[in-house]
């Protein structure tokens, strides 16, 4: 008869298997919680901090249109052209398309770029008239530059303005483009509330009466479309 043996757990290798046993019990969870998407925290983001006219950045030096865009003349007669931070607080992280491309001459009031988001989409319209001697086609494929830096390495044009004078003459600029900022805020707020009053799930203001960040982020197409006739057309 084969002899009985008997292996303690408590011997070096069971040790090690407990030691390996505790490790992973308590990595699991600390994995778990710091992989969670990030659209859990943004979305945790959005109703902490809210959407206020302080957190909003103006750039002394740009001109604002009041279709969300701004243009920007450098002295050797470039001008660049990109889409307010107020627009991209409202709608949450984008990804672009351009509707034109290098060489093109385009007017005022040309589609020029659609910012999209989960099958939403928001058409952007030039400030300005002229020839296109560079798309911005970085933003394309790293599309945080748009939504992180859009007055820096977020711009989406350079072009050869036309009638820089005469297109930019109603435009912002600094402490009016500050005041236009915090109007275009509270007409947002005005029309978003207006929009979602009697939609349950739809929450877009704090208990402050701020905006939630990014409030079109989860709205239905529908009120997009509601957004770019009253605001970027």
């Amino acid at each position: 008869m084969d002899a009985f043996s008997y292996t303690d757990i408590f011997d070096t290798k069971g040790i090690e298997y407990l030691v390996v046993i505790a490790f992973l019990l308590v990595i699991i969870p600390v994995w778990f919680l710091l992989s969670k998407p990030v659209k859990e925290k943004v979305l945790l983001e959005r109703f902490v901090s809210g959407l206020s006219s302080r957190f909003l950045k103006i750039m002394p030096g740009l001109l604002y249109s009041r279709n969300h865009t701004w243009a920007h003349l450098h002295e050797t007669g470039e001008a660049r052209i990109g889409v307010s931070d107020l627009l991209l607080h409202l709608t949450g992280g984008v990804s672009i398309e351009y509707l034109k491309k290098d060489g093109d001459h385009i007017h005022a009031g040309d589609e020029i770029a659609a910012l999209s988001k989960d099958g939403k989409m928001l058409k952007i319209v030039s400030p300005v008239s002229g020839d296109i001697l560079q798309v911005n086609r970085k933003i394309e494929h790293a599309h945080g530059i748009i939504n992180t830096d859009p007055y820096g390495k977020g711009w989406m044009l350079k072009v050869r303005p036309g009638e820089w004078k005469k297109e930019t003459s109603g435009f912002y600029l600094d402490k009016e483009a500050v005041s236009w900022s915090e109007n275009e805020l509270e007409r947002c707020k005005d029309f978003l509330a207006e929009a979602v009053s009697g939609e349950p799930g739809q929450p877009v203001l704090l208990s402050g009466g701020e905006l939630v960040d990014f409030p079109l982020s989860d709205m239905p197409e529908d009120i997009w479309k509601q957004f770019q006739k009253k605001f970027l057309e």
